[in-house]
């Protein structure tokens, strides 16, 4: 995927999915070409690593479209892990998967966003409300707050991809 800047100028919504598309390419510029070592390599203190980085933007992704938005639940593999066991699985476990099977099941997540959002309109309402304020969530909202997720862990991913090779970007 080639990192665009988003335009200068457009419709909310061509706007909209165009940073968004800006915060996954970056993510992917960050991260695409690690092997699994490298991808399960985390900077002290923290435990976070690139990999586990991806497997989580792809389970936000599936969470805040799929179960929230359309109220049809999380999709496989994140309906069948044991949340209650660990609350941080999708971190955890991304360096059993590989980056193949992390980058494969980020990719699928991305696709199925994207036609979630292609068959809906920026003020549509999600089913699942919001758990502060009984209201539901626009469509709206949700790109905005996957704006915010991509570009706070890819502020993230800088650091960690620093540590990693000294590679550094914007």
């Amino acid at each position: 995927m080639t990192r665009t800047d988003p335009p200068t100028h457009g419709d909310e919504r061509t706007m909209l999915l165009a940073f968004l598309d800006y915060q996954r390419a970056t993510l992917r510029q960050k991260a695409g070409d690690l092997d699994a070592e490298q991808l399960a390599t985390a900077l002290p203190p923290s435990d976070m690593t690139l990999g586990g980085m991806v497997k989580h933007l792809g389970l936000v992704e599936n969470a805040w479209l799929r179960e929230r938005f359309t109220g049809e639940g999380l999709s496989e593999p994140w309906r069948s892990a044991d949340w209650e066991a660990d609350q941080d699985w999708e971190w955890h476990t991304a360096a059993d998967d590989g980056p193949e099977r992390v980058w494969a099941l980020y990719d699928e997540m991305v696709a199925d966003a994207d036609t979630v959002i292609a068959g809906a309109e920026l003020d549509d309402l999600s089913v699942i409300t919001s758990p502060r304020t009984g209201e539901p969530f626009s469509l709206r909202w949700i790109l905005l707050h996957l704006i915010e997720e991509y570009a706070r862990h890819n502020g993230h991913a800088d650091l960690i991809r620093e540590s990693i090779d000294g590679a550094v970007g914007d």
